[in-house]
Protein backbone atom coordinates (compact mmCIF):
# COMPACT_ATOMS: atom_id res chain seq x y z
CA UNK A 1 0.00 0.00 0.00
CA UNK A 2 1.38 3.40 -0.91
CA UNK A 3 2.00 5.77 1.95
CA UNK A 4 1.55 9.52 2.03
CA UNK A 5 4.81 11.21 2.94
CA UNK A 6 3.41 14.66 3.61
CA UNK A 7 0.36 16.73 4.18
CA UNK A 8 -0.42 19.95 2.38
CA UNK A 9 1.78 22.66 3.81
CA UNK A 10 0.33 25.99 4.83
CA UNK A 11 1.70 28.84 2.78
CA UNK A 12 2.14 32.24 4.33
CA UNK A 13 0.87 33.99 1.20
CA UNK A 14 -1.91 33.19 -1.21
CA UNK A 15 -1.24 32.90 -4.91
CA UNK A 16 -1.73 36.26 -6.55
CA UNK A 17 -3.99 36.75 -9.53
CA UNK A 18 -2.35 36.27 -12.86
CA UNK A 19 -1.62 39.36 -14.84
CA UNK A 20 -1.41 38.73 -18.57
CA UNK A 21 0.36 41.40 -20.64
CA UNK A 22 -0.63 42.33 -24.14
CA UNK A 23 0.17 39.68 -26.73
CA UNK A 24 1.75 40.17 -30.13
CA UNK A 25 2.16 38.17 -33.30
CA UNK A 26 4.80 35.71 -34.38
CA UNK A 27 6.48 38.29 -36.58
CA UNK A 28 9.15 38.90 -33.98
CA UNK A 29 7.57 40.90 -31.19
CA UNK A 30 7.54 39.22 -27.81
CA UNK A 31 4.28 37.65 -26.66
CA UNK A 32 4.38 37.18 -22.91
CA UNK A 33 1.92 35.11 -20.92
CA UNK A 34 3.60 34.03 -17.72
CA UNK A 35 1.70 33.25 -14.57
CA UNK A 36 2.81 35.33 -11.59
CA UNK A 37 2.43 34.29 -7.97
CA UNK A 38 3.01 35.84 -4.61
CA UNK A 39 6.42 35.39 -3.01
CA UNK A 40 5.10 32.74 -0.63
CA UNK A 41 3.99 30.39 -3.37
CA UNK A 42 5.94 31.31 -6.46
CA UNK A 43 7.45 28.58 -8.59
CA UNK A 44 11.15 28.90 -7.77
CA UNK A 45 10.54 32.29 -6.18
CA UNK A 46 9.90 35.76 -7.47
CA UNK A 47 13.07 36.06 -9.50
CA UNK A 48 13.20 32.48 -10.76
CA UNK A 49 14.47 31.95 -14.28
CA UNK A 50 12.48 28.74 -14.72
CA UNK A 51 9.22 30.57 -14.03
CA UNK A 52 10.29 33.10 -16.61
CA UNK A 53 11.48 30.47 -19.06
CA UNK A 54 8.05 28.89 -19.36
CA UNK A 55 6.73 32.24 -20.47
CA UNK A 56 5.33 32.01 -23.97
CA UNK A 57 7.45 34.44 -25.88
CA UNK A 58 6.82 34.20 -29.56
CA UNK A 59 3.42 32.79 -30.27
CA UNK A 60 0.65 33.41 -32.77
CA UNK A 61 -1.77 36.12 -31.80
CA UNK A 62 -4.41 35.15 -29.26
CA UNK A 63 -7.07 37.04 -27.39
CA UNK A 64 -5.65 38.26 -24.07
CA UNK A 65 -7.19 36.99 -20.87
CA UNK A 66 -6.92 39.54 -18.10
CA UNK A 67 -6.77 37.33 -15.02
CA UNK A 68 -6.53 33.67 -14.09
CA UNK A 69 -6.68 32.41 -10.52
CA UNK A 70 -4.21 29.51 -10.30
CA UNK A 71 -5.13 26.72 -7.93
CA UNK A 72 -3.19 23.76 -6.62
CA UNK A 73 -5.56 21.27 -8.16
CA UNK A 74 -3.58 18.96 -10.43
CA UNK A 75 -2.15 15.52 -9.72
CA UNK A 76 1.21 14.69 -11.30
CA UNK A 77 2.89 11.28 -11.30
CA UNK A 78 6.60 10.79 -11.94
CA UNK A 79 7.53 7.25 -12.97
CA UNK A 80 11.21 6.70 -12.30
CA UNK A 81 11.24 9.21 -9.46
CA UNK A 82 14.29 7.85 -7.62
CA UNK A 83 16.61 8.19 -10.61
CA UNK A 84 19.04 10.84 -11.73
CA UNK A 85 16.37 12.80 -13.60
CA UNK A 86 13.45 11.82 -11.39
CA UNK A 87 14.79 13.29 -8.17
CA UNK A 88 15.54 16.85 -9.34
CA UNK A 89 12.40 16.73 -11.50
CA UNK A 90 10.35 15.83 -8.44
CA UNK A 91 11.83 18.77 -6.58
CA UNK A 92 10.99 21.22 -9.35
CA UNK A 93 7.45 19.92 -9.74
CA UNK A 94 7.03 20.12 -5.95
CA UNK A 95 7.68 23.84 -6.27
CA UNK A 96 4.76 24.40 -8.65
CA UNK A 97 1.75 26.07 -7.02
CA UNK A 98 -0.51 24.30 -9.53
CA UNK A 99 0.16 20.81 -8.16
CA UNK A 100 -2.02 19.33 -5.40
CA UNK A 101 -0.53 15.82 -5.38
CA UNK A 102 2.93 14.70 -6.44
CA UNK A 103 3.00 10.93 -6.79
CA UNK A 104 6.44 9.36 -6.98
CA UNK A 105 6.93 5.85 -8.36
CA UNK A 106 9.99 3.68 -8.76
CA UNK A 107 10.99 0.05 -8.32
CA UNK A 108 13.17 0.93 -5.29
CA UNK A 109 14.49 3.77 -3.11
CA UNK A 110 11.52 6.08 -3.64
CA UNK A 111 10.36 6.30 -0.01
CA UNK A 112 13.38 8.35 1.00
CA UNK A 113 12.98 10.68 -1.96
CA UNK A 114 9.34 11.27 -1.05
CA UNK A 115 10.12 11.83 2.62
CA UNK A 116 12.78 14.37 1.68
CA UNK A 117 10.55 16.28 -0.74
CA UNK A 118 7.64 16.24 1.70
CA UNK A 119 9.50 18.70 3.92
CA UNK A 120 9.32 21.44 1.28
CA UNK A 121 6.63 23.94 2.30
CA UNK A 122 4.73 24.05 -0.97
CA UNK A 123 1.09 23.02 -1.46
CA UNK A 124 1.43 19.58 -3.01
CA UNK A 125 1.08 16.41 -1.00
CA UNK A 126 3.86 13.93 -1.73
CA UNK A 127 3.08 10.22 -1.98
CA UNK A 128 5.41 7.31 -2.70
CA UNK A 129 4.72 4.07 -4.56
CA UNK A 130 7.18 1.20 -4.84
CA UNK A 131 7.11 -1.62 -7.36
CA UNK A 132 4.60 -2.91 -9.90
CA UNK A 133 2.06 -3.86 -7.21
CA UNK A 134 1.59 -0.18 -6.32
CA UNK A 135 1.79 1.29 -9.83
CA UNK A 136 -1.96 1.27 -10.43
CA UNK A 137 -2.60 3.15 -7.18
CA UNK A 138 0.00 5.72 -8.20
CA UNK A 139 -1.73 6.38 -11.52
CA UNK A 140 -5.40 6.46 -10.55
CA UNK A 141 -6.89 9.87 -11.35
CA UNK A 142 -3.70 11.71 -12.27
CA UNK A 143 -3.70 14.60 -14.74
CA UNK A 144 -0.10 14.41 -15.96
CA UNK A 145 2.22 11.39 -16.09
CA UNK A 146 5.93 12.04 -16.58
CA UNK A 147 8.15 9.08 -17.49
CA UNK A 148 11.91 9.53 -17.00
CA UNK A 149 12.32 5.82 -16.10
CA UNK A 150 15.10 3.88 -17.80
CA UNK A 151 18.85 3.49 -17.87
CA UNK A 152 21.05 6.53 -18.55
CA UNK A 153 23.51 6.93 -21.36
CA UNK A 154 27.12 6.05 -20.66
CA UNK A 155 30.29 7.09 -22.53
CA UNK A 156 30.30 5.56 -26.00
CA UNK A 157 26.64 4.60 -25.76
CA UNK A 158 24.29 5.90 -28.45
CA UNK A 159 20.61 6.46 -27.90
CA UNK A 160 19.94 3.35 -29.95
CA UNK A 161 22.05 1.33 -27.52
CA UNK A 162 19.48 2.22 -24.89
CA UNK A 163 16.64 0.86 -26.96
CA UNK A 164 16.26 -2.74 -25.86
CA UNK A 165 16.24 -1.90 -22.16
CA UNK A 166 14.21 1.30 -22.17
CA UNK A 167 11.68 0.12 -24.76
CA UNK A 168 10.57 -2.66 -22.43
CA UNK A 169 10.34 -0.28 -19.47
CA UNK A 170 8.23 2.22 -21.40
CA UNK A 171 5.97 -0.53 -22.69
CA UNK A 172 5.12 -1.82 -19.22
CA UNK A 173 4.57 1.65 -17.78
CA UNK A 174 2.35 2.78 -20.65
CA UNK A 175 0.23 -0.34 -20.26
CA UNK A 176 -0.40 0.73 -16.67
CA UNK A 177 -1.16 4.29 -17.75
CA UNK A 178 -3.68 2.99 -20.31
CA UNK A 179 -5.42 0.92 -17.65
CA UNK A 180 -5.51 3.55 -14.90
CA UNK A 181 -5.38 7.11 -16.29
CA UNK A 182 -5.99 7.00 -20.06
CA UNK A 183 -7.07 10.66 -20.14
CA UNK A 184 -3.85 12.00 -18.62
CA UNK A 185 -1.23 14.03 -20.46
CA UNK A 186 1.69 11.61 -21.01
CA UNK A 187 5.21 13.05 -21.09
CA UNK A 188 7.86 10.63 -22.39
CA UNK A 189 11.45 11.39 -21.37
CA UNK A 190 12.88 7.85 -21.57
CA UNK A 191 15.36 7.61 -24.43
CA UNK A 192 15.46 7.07 -27.33
CA UNK A 193 12.43 9.38 -27.49
CA UNK A 194 12.30 9.07 -31.28
CA UNK A 195 11.34 5.41 -30.73
CA UNK A 196 9.74 5.32 -27.27
CA UNK A 197 6.95 7.74 -28.21
CA UNK A 198 5.87 5.56 -31.17
CA UNK A 199 6.04 2.54 -28.83
CA UNK A 200 3.75 4.33 -26.37
CA UNK A 201 1.36 5.24 -29.17
CA UNK A 202 1.11 1.63 -30.34
CA UNK A 203 0.54 0.31 -26.82
CA UNK A 204 -2.21 2.87 -26.26
CA UNK A 205 -3.78 1.88 -29.59
CA UNK A 206 -3.71 -1.78 -28.57
CA UNK A 207 -5.51 -0.79 -25.37
CA UNK A 208 -8.06 1.27 -27.33
CA UNK A 209 -7.28 4.52 -25.51
CA UNK A 210 -4.83 6.34 -27.79
CA UNK A 211 -5.30 10.10 -27.96
CA UNK A 212 -2.52 11.65 -30.07
CA UNK A 213 -3.25 15.06 -28.57
CA UNK A 214 -2.13 13.88 -25.14
CA UNK A 215 1.05 11.96 -25.91
CA UNK A 216 4.24 14.03 -25.88
CA UNK A 217 7.91 13.34 -26.37
CA UNK A 218 9.72 15.84 -24.17
CA UNK A 219 12.18 17.55 -26.50
CA UNK A 220 12.22 20.75 -24.45
CA UNK A 221 15.87 20.27 -23.51
CA UNK A 222 16.85 20.91 -27.14
CA UNK A 223 15.07 24.27 -26.98
CA UNK A 224 16.60 25.11 -23.61
CA UNK A 225 20.07 24.35 -24.96
CA UNK A 226 19.48 26.25 -28.19
CA UNK A 227 18.30 29.31 -26.29
CA UNK A 228 21.28 29.14 -23.93
CA UNK A 229 23.93 28.64 -26.60
CA UNK A 230 22.54 31.32 -28.92
CA UNK A 231 22.28 33.85 -26.09
CA UNK A 232 25.88 33.14 -25.10
CA UNK A 233 27.14 33.33 -28.68
CA UNK A 234 25.37 36.56 -29.51
CA UNK A 235 25.50 38.30 -26.14
CA UNK A 236 21.72 38.41 -25.86
CA UNK A 237 19.58 38.59 -22.76
CA UNK A 238 18.67 34.93 -22.25
CA UNK A 239 15.09 35.53 -21.15
CA UNK A 240 14.33 37.16 -24.52
CA UNK A 241 15.75 34.36 -26.69
CA UNK A 242 13.49 31.78 -28.33
CA UNK A 243 14.77 29.24 -30.87
CA UNK A 244 12.31 26.70 -32.27
CA UNK A 245 13.79 23.20 -32.54
CA UNK A 246 12.13 20.67 -34.84
CA UNK A 247 12.61 17.09 -36.02
CA UNK A 248 13.43 14.58 -33.33
CA UNK A 249 15.40 14.25 -30.12
CA UNK A 250 18.70 12.60 -31.07
CA UNK A 251 21.76 13.63 -33.06
CA UNK A 252 21.08 14.99 -36.53
CA UNK A 253 17.32 14.65 -36.05
CA UNK A 254 17.57 17.68 -33.74
CA UNK A 255 17.23 20.72 -35.98
CA UNK A 256 17.41 24.18 -34.40
CA UNK A 257 15.85 26.71 -36.75
CA UNK A 258 18.33 29.48 -36.08
CA UNK A 259 16.85 31.66 -38.81
CA UNK A 260 13.64 31.76 -36.74
CA UNK A 261 15.41 32.97 -33.59
CA UNK A 262 13.65 35.75 -31.70
CA UNK A 263 14.74 38.43 -31.26
CA UNK A 264 15.87 38.48 -34.87
CA UNK A 265 19.60 37.94 -35.17
CA UNK A 266 21.93 37.06 -38.02
CA UNK A 267 24.41 34.19 -38.08
CA UNK A 268 27.36 33.56 -40.35
CA UNK A 269 27.48 30.19 -42.09
CA UNK A 270 30.21 29.14 -39.67
CA UNK A 271 28.16 30.18 -36.64
CA UNK A 272 25.11 28.34 -37.94
CA UNK A 273 27.02 25.11 -38.41
CA UNK A 274 28.86 25.44 -35.11
CA UNK A 275 25.71 26.13 -33.08
CA UNK A 276 23.70 23.44 -34.83
CA UNK A 277 26.35 20.81 -34.19
CA UNK A 278 26.73 21.84 -30.55
CA UNK A 279 22.98 21.71 -29.92
CA UNK A 280 22.76 18.31 -31.62
CA UNK A 281 25.68 16.89 -29.63
CA UNK A 282 25.05 18.63 -26.31
CA UNK A 283 23.97 15.40 -24.64
CA UNK A 284 27.26 13.77 -25.55
CA UNK A 285 29.06 16.86 -24.25
CA UNK A 286 27.56 16.23 -20.80
CA UNK A 287 28.10 12.46 -20.89
CA UNK A 288 31.78 12.95 -21.67
CA UNK A 289 32.18 15.70 -19.07
CA UNK A 290 30.73 13.40 -16.40
CA UNK A 291 33.24 10.73 -17.44
CA UNK A 292 31.03 7.74 -16.85
CA UNK A 293 29.17 9.19 -13.88
CA UNK A 294 25.92 9.82 -15.77
CA UNK A 295 24.20 11.83 -18.46
CA UNK A 296 22.32 15.13 -18.67
CA UNK A 297 20.12 14.70 -15.61
CA UNK A 298 19.87 18.18 -14.14
CA UNK A 299 19.28 20.10 -17.35
CA UNK A 300 16.83 17.39 -18.44
CA UNK A 301 14.93 17.74 -15.17
CA UNK A 302 14.82 21.51 -15.64
CA UNK A 303 13.50 21.17 -19.19
CA UNK A 304 10.97 18.51 -18.18
CA UNK A 305 9.72 20.70 -15.33
CA UNK A 306 9.24 23.54 -17.79
CA UNK A 307 7.11 21.28 -19.99
CA UNK A 308 5.10 20.05 -17.00
CA UNK A 309 4.45 23.63 -15.94
CA UNK A 310 3.33 24.52 -19.47
CA UNK A 311 0.96 21.53 -19.48
CA UNK A 312 -0.50 22.57 -16.13
CA UNK A 313 -0.99 26.13 -17.35
CA UNK A 314 -2.81 24.78 -20.39
CA UNK A 315 -5.01 22.57 -18.19
CA UNK A 316 -5.72 25.61 -16.01
CA UNK A 317 -7.08 27.49 -19.02
CA UNK A 318 -4.17 29.68 -20.08
CA UNK A 319 -4.90 30.30 -23.79
CA UNK A 320 -1.33 31.17 -24.77
CA UNK A 321 0.82 28.10 -24.08
CA UNK A 322 3.26 27.09 -26.82
CA UNK A 323 6.07 24.54 -26.61
CA UNK A 324 8.17 22.50 -29.00
CA UNK A 325 7.43 18.80 -28.49
CA UNK A 326 7.66 15.48 -30.33
CA UNK A 327 4.13 14.40 -31.26
CA UNK A 328 2.06 12.63 -33.89
CA UNK A 329 2.11 15.10 -36.73
CA UNK A 330 1.14 15.76 -40.34
CA UNK A 331 3.64 18.58 -40.68
CA UNK A 332 5.90 16.32 -42.76
CA UNK A 333 5.47 12.87 -44.29
CA UNK A 334 6.75 11.35 -41.03
CA UNK A 335 4.12 10.15 -38.53
CA UNK A 336 5.92 11.77 -35.57
CA UNK A 337 7.76 15.06 -35.62
CA UNK A 338 8.90 17.66 -33.10
CA UNK A 339 7.69 21.19 -33.66
CA UNK A 340 6.04 24.06 -31.86
CA UNK A 341 2.49 23.30 -30.76
CA UNK A 342 -0.27 25.17 -29.00
CA UNK A 343 -1.36 23.42 -25.83
CA UNK A 344 -4.85 23.55 -24.37
CA UNK A 345 -7.04 21.75 -21.86
CA UNK A 346 -7.36 18.76 -24.18
CA UNK A 347 -3.70 18.58 -25.17
CA UNK A 348 -2.40 19.67 -28.57
CA UNK A 349 -4.78 22.25 -30.00
CA UNK A 350 -2.75 23.01 -33.10
CA UNK A 351 0.64 22.42 -34.67
CA UNK A 352 2.41 25.58 -35.75
CA UNK A 353 3.35 25.01 -39.38
CA UNK A 354 4.79 28.47 -40.02
CA UNK A 355 8.13 27.52 -38.44
CA UNK A 356 8.87 25.30 -41.46
CA UNK A 357 8.13 28.08 -43.93
CA UNK A 358 10.94 30.18 -45.38
CA UNK A 359 13.80 28.00 -44.17
CA UNK A 360 17.36 28.79 -45.15
CA UNK A 361 19.11 26.48 -47.58
CA UNK A 362 21.14 25.02 -44.70
CA UNK A 363 17.99 24.29 -42.67
CA UNK A 364 16.08 22.88 -45.64
CA UNK A 365 18.95 20.50 -46.44
CA UNK A 366 19.28 19.50 -42.78
CA UNK A 367 15.53 18.83 -42.61
CA UNK A 368 15.72 16.43 -45.54
CA UNK A 369 18.87 14.81 -44.12
CA UNK A 370 17.27 14.03 -40.76
CA UNK A 371 14.17 12.36 -42.18
CA UNK A 372 15.65 8.92 -43.02
CA UNK A 373 17.15 8.52 -39.54
CA UNK A 374 14.00 9.72 -37.80
CA UNK A 375 11.86 7.47 -40.00
CA UNK A 376 14.00 4.47 -39.08
CA UNK A 377 13.72 5.24 -35.36
CA UNK A 378 9.95 5.57 -35.59
CA UNK A 379 9.64 2.31 -37.48
CA UNK A 380 11.89 0.58 -34.95
CA UNK A 381 9.58 1.61 -32.15
CA UNK A 382 6.44 0.53 -33.97
CA UNK A 383 8.03 -2.81 -34.90
CA UNK A 384 8.99 -3.42 -31.26
CA UNK A 385 5.42 -2.79 -30.07
CA UNK A 386 3.97 -5.10 -32.73
CA UNK A 387 6.45 -7.85 -31.87
CA UNK A 388 5.57 -7.59 -28.21
CA UNK A 389 1.88 -7.82 -29.06
CA UNK A 390 2.51 -10.89 -31.22
CA UNK A 391 4.58 -12.54 -28.51
CA UNK A 392 1.86 -11.93 -25.94
CA UNK A 393 -0.79 -13.35 -28.27
CA UNK A 394 1.20 -16.53 -28.83
CA UNK A 395 1.58 -17.30 -25.12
Amino acid sequence: MASSSATISSLGAQAALVSKPKNHGISGTKASSSISFGLGSSFLGKTASLRASVTTRFAPKAKPVARILPEASYKVAVLGAAGGIGQPLGLLIKMSPLVSELRLYDIANVKGVAADLSHCNTPSQVMDFTGPAELASCLKGVDVVVIPAGVPRKPGMTRDDLFNINAGIVKSLIEAVADNCPEAFIHIISNPVNSTVPIAAEILKQKGVYNPKKLFGVSTLDVVRANTFVAQKKGLKLIDVDVPVVGGHAGITILPLLSKTRPSVTFTDEETEELTKRIQNAGTEVVEAKAGAGSATLSMAYAAARFVESSLRALAGDPDVYECTYVQSELTELPFFASRVKLGKNGVESIISSDLEGLTEYEANALEALKPELKASIEKGIEFAHKQQGAAASV
